[in-house]
């Protein structure tokens, strides 16, 4: 069902690679909600993604960009602006890769030109992307940009690797950015922290099965799925949240403010006599 909730604005969603991840939500619920909007990904992730089927239901031209170039992603405003007619009133940064982790290497033996990489690729370019659109004077008063964070980025998670150090960067970004663009142009800024969803990038991490049973079994909600995500993320696109910035917001089902749930506990105990019993 669609409440029009994004009916005349325009938007540029960074990220979406296949129909598992959370920004092909997002776009498809925009475009469900009445916006139009440019998609931008790497030419590699183009290549081997499935972005084109996307672009055809949404109606939404294609930027080929690099988010870690300064160059690209000002091609992308100014590209996206021509096409849609104006400023945009939306952006979406769902945009992280360590190869730390792709390699399996620990926390306490990374790679530093990976860990580089993971920084660059995952939190500045998210810097770099409000830099320019601010420069540009791209984004309309009032719109939102929202960017897709975890809890790791306050929580130590066995696995996680460097890309908990990039996610709360990501979010200091977003506070630190958010102060000024809100304060000079009324443009707020937001990072979504979501449960851990089974997207090609997130079935990548470690012990994922055993990670998604135990936030299901704290949540009392449970876990929050890549379509209530993409639901969320349109309202916080739309009017409806107008004086919300600088926040990071748990999507995650409660499990942000849990310590030990009733299912959980259940579970450990069988644990605990199993042990016994050996």
């Amino acid at each position: 069902m669609s409440h029009n909730l994004l009916k005349g604005k325009r938007g540029i969603i960074f990220g979406a690679l296949d129909n598992k991840s959370i920004a092909w939500k997002i776009a498809e619920k925009a475009y469900n909600e009445g916006a139009i909007f440019t998609l931008s990904n790497t030419p590699v992730a183009l290549r081997f993604g499935e972005i084109n089927r996307l672009s055809q239901h949404c109606n939404a031209e294609i930027i080929p960009a690099d988010a870690t170039s300064t160059k690209d992603l000002e091609h992308v405003f100014i590209r996206s602006m021509e096409i849609l007619g104006g400023k945009v009133n939306f952006v979406l940064h769902s945009i992280g890769m360590s190869l730390n982790m792709r390699k399996q290497r620990d926390y306490d033996d990374v790679d530093y030109d990976y860990f580089q990489k993971t920084i660059d690729i995952s939190a500045l370019s998210f810097h770099k992307m409000l830099q320019i659109a601010k420069k540009l004077d791209a984004i309309e008063e009032w719109g939102s940009v929202l960017a897709l964070s975890y809890i790791a980025a306050q929580r130590t998670l066995v696995g996680y690797n460097d890309m908990a150090d990039a996610k709360a960067l990501l979010e200091s970004i977003a506070r630190s950015f958010g102060y000024i663009y809100g304060r000079e142009k009324h443009v707020r800024i937001n990072t979504i922290s979501q449960s851990p969803t089974r997207t090609t990038a997130g079935s990548g991490i470690k012990g994922i099965d055993g990670l998604l049973d135990f936030t299901e079994r704290m949540s009392p909600l449970g876990n929050a799925t890549a379509d209530e995500c993409a639901d969320f993320s349109i309202v916080l696109f739309s009017d409806l949240s107008r004086k919300v910035t600088m926040q990071n917001i748990y999507h995650d089902g409660g499990f942000s403010s849990m310590a030990m749930s009733l299912k959980a506990m259940t579970q450990y105990n069988k644990c605990l006599d199993e042990d016994n019993n050996l």
